[in-house]
């Protein structure tokens, strides 16, 4: 069998081969949207506290089962939008983020915040730019943890770029937060500098590190375009919540793409994932509004052009989806759509012809195929509805 037909889903049999991992996945893969603030840092995005509210409100209606509602300390705005988002009586929990410093852990205690992501320099890298010495570093985790802790705050410890980080100080350091009483921990690839096989390999090690008893996540950017692959491999380490923004949006190549990595593990390996896929179209279309950013229209799960077809080799097998697609777009709540252009064919010519109600008799389909490339060449883009009509009309009467 070279083909998987599951519930719309038409991806390569051969996934099954190298996915005995996959039944170690008794849970759902869980997701924590960092988008309000990790994937505010884009460059040049500001979300106001409205727009910051709406979106918190599309993440929980799509399933997100933690929203990181920003940084308070960073900004009074920052504080306002946080609190919204608070009271908005979601159903996701709604996190908070600061650094291992009192001040910050202070800000989120006003906030009567009651889950928050502290962070930590890990590498000698950042701890050169921040002026940081690794016995200092770990003092800060553990007073941080434990003030945050005595307010009664879950914590879930984030060593900044772990990935480039002394591997022996990088294991003292998520000992010393689960000492001091981190509940959960993350594994940060900051810069992206990790590729799936090394992930997966600190994931594991982390594991090991901290037992089975410490949830896990992955916190991933896209520099190399590989945040996607290399999430996959934290769930297959033993990861099982994924920190990501909606689009990617972020930093540099931006963070790993939480509507990407869900439809991947459920398409590609039939992993569980907490999301309602059917949802992840209409969220990308808020965030990429609010954002000011428009998403590339081949973008992977939310790009514009999936489902539309010019290609008229392409649109002869329209009728078969599986033929041209490797999961429906009923899945993602998306459109089928034959469009006319240079590249179309006679079967482009009927399809179109049969949406819109108009007739064209078999021995003129060949005329009317040649003004519309003609026409799309001269505006060097697509023939929209109204010009096909009016090319119908021309030629067919």
């Amino acid at each position: 069998m070279n083909s998987v037909n599951r519930e719309g889903i038409w991806t390569s049999a051969l996934n099954a081969a190298t996915s005995d991992w996959v039944a170690s996945c008794t849970s759902p893969v869980r997701f924590y949207d960092t988008t309000l603030r990790d994937g505010e840092q884009t460059v040049g995005v500001v979300f106001t506290p409205e727009q910051k509210l709406s979106i918190a409100r599309k993440l929980d209606e799509l399933g997100i089962g933690r929203i990181e509602a920003g940084f308070p300390r960073v900004s009074p705005e920052d504080a306002d939008a946080f609190r919204q988002i608070q009271q908005a009586g979601l159903r996701a929990e709604v996190w908070g983020f600061g650094r291992a410093a009192q001040a910050d852990v202070d800000a989120l205690v006003e906030l009567r915040v009651l889950h928050t992501v502290l962070e930590i320099p890990s590498s000698a890298i950042k701890l050169r730019a921040y002026g940081m010495q690794p016995a200092d570093a770990r003092r800060k985790v553990e007073e941080a943890i434990r003030h945050a802790r005595s307010h009664g705050i879950t914590v879930a410890f984030f060593p900044v770029d772990a990935t480039r980080a002394d591997m022996d100080f990088l294991r003292s350091l998520y000992i010393a937060a689960a000492e001091a009483g981190a509940q959960e921990a993350v594994v940060v690839d900051t810069i992206g500098a990790c590729g799936p096989e090394a992930t997966e390999f600190l994931v594991r090690q982390v594991r090991e590190w901290l037992g089975e008893k410490i949830p896990l996540h992955y916190h991933g950017h896209n520099d190399f375009g590989l945040a996607t692959s290399c999430a996959i491999a934290a769930v297959r380490g033993g990861a099982t919540w994924i920190q990501g923004t909606i689009n990617g949006m972020g930093e540099r190549a931006g963070n790993a793409d939480l509507g990407e990595i869900a439809m991947a593990l459920h398409c590609l390996y039939g992993v569980p994932v907490e999301m309602n896929l059917s949802k992840i179209r209409e969220v990308s279309a808020v965030v990429s509004q609010a954002a000011n950013c428009p998403t590339d229209a081949w973008k992977p799960i939310v790009g514009r052009n999936l489902f539309v077809r010019e290609s008229g080799a392409v649109a002869s097998q329209f009728h078969i989806p599986e033929a041209i697609e490797p999961f429906s777009s009923e899945i993602v709540a998306a459109r089928r759509e034959i469009v006319l252009g240079k590249k179309s064919g006679l079967d482009s010519i009927a399809l179109k012809a049969r949406e819109l109600g108009l007739n064209v008799p078999d021995e003129q389909r060949k005329e009317v195929l040649a003004r519309v490339k003609a026409r799309s060449a001269e505006k060097r883009g697509l023939v929209s509805d109204e010009e096909f009509r009016g090319i119908i009309h021309a030629i067919c009467g």
